[in-house]
């Protein structure tokens, strides 16, 4: 029995290394940054539970304040292997600055400064699930919408010496977005490992994510997971997102 406590206490820091390891070779030349996210769900019966769960984001090689949100949905279990899902989320998004040059492309024009703004999404989910052995098999269609409202913002107008006001308009977005993930069930572990992969798709491929990571159950209430995500982006993403290497941790208590 000590043997095999060692042994889950020797594979856990070096899960964690191989999770990083990718972030260590390959952040020099792409964004990198942290996620960090605490939830708590409710089950209300055999079929409905609520979920409500708050998140924090860098960027800028962990350096900078990328996003607050908070999100509230709830689950509805519609048969075996099947769920539908619906939520709203809260979005305060520190938006990155921008400069314009001349048609020289070296003399500055115009600078906005980064700044912070709110956005509205909600969303509605159709996942699909089932098992092979130990092997779990899942498939998310996500329809996201987000709304982002009117914004003014200064900004520095290199030519005149002065600052102005800039209005950035609202502005909407409708979103597909598909996931799909295996799990693996080790026996007699609380320990999940998992993988996905997710397309952002509105009218054009926007995004896409891979995941590799674990669920560690540490009692019957508590789940603690940890991943790294890669993500790429197709050329100009509106939301002003950039190829990152992510490492996420997370906190769930169910009750």
């Amino acid at each position: 029995m000590v043997m095999k406590m060692q042994s889950h206490w020797v594979k856990l820091p070096f899960a964690c290394f191989l999770l990083m390891f990718p972030l260590t070779l390959l952040a020099q030349s792409d964004d990198a940054g942290m996620w960090y996210s605490v939830g708590a769900e409710k089950k209300i019966d055999k079929k409905w539970s609520v979920d409500v769960e708050g998140e924090f984001r860098t960027r800028n090689n962990f350096q900078t304040a990328d996003r607050w949100s908070v999100g509230l949905s709830t689950d509805y279990k519609l048969g075996k292997g099947l769920k539908a899902s619906a939520g709203y989320d809260f979005l305060w998004d520190n938006n990155r600055e921008k400069l314009t040059y001349e048609d020289d492309s070296t003399t500055p024009k115009k600078w906005r400064p980064s700044y912070w703004g709110a956005r509205h999404r909600v969303h509605a989910d159709l996942t699909g699930d089932m098992n092979l052995g130990r092997f779990n098999f899942s498939l998310r269609e996500r329809w996201q919408y987000t709304w982002c409202p009117e914004k003014s913002v200064s900004r520095y107008d290199f030519s005149d010496e002065a600052w102005e006001n800039k209005v950035i308009a609202g502005k909407a977005k409708h979103v597909l977005r598909s996931r799909f993930q295996v799990e693996y069930n080790i026996a007699r572990s609380k320990v999940t490992p998992y993988a996905n992969v997710e397309l952002f798709n509105s009218w054009q491929l926007d995004k896409v994510r891979y995941t590799v990571g674990a669920d560690w159950k540490l009692k019957k209430q508590h789940l603690l997971g940890l991943y790294y995500r890669f993500q790429t982006v197709n050329g100009t993403d509106e939301d002003n997102d950039s190829n990152k290497h992510i490492i996420g941790l997370s906190y769930k208590f169910k009750f």
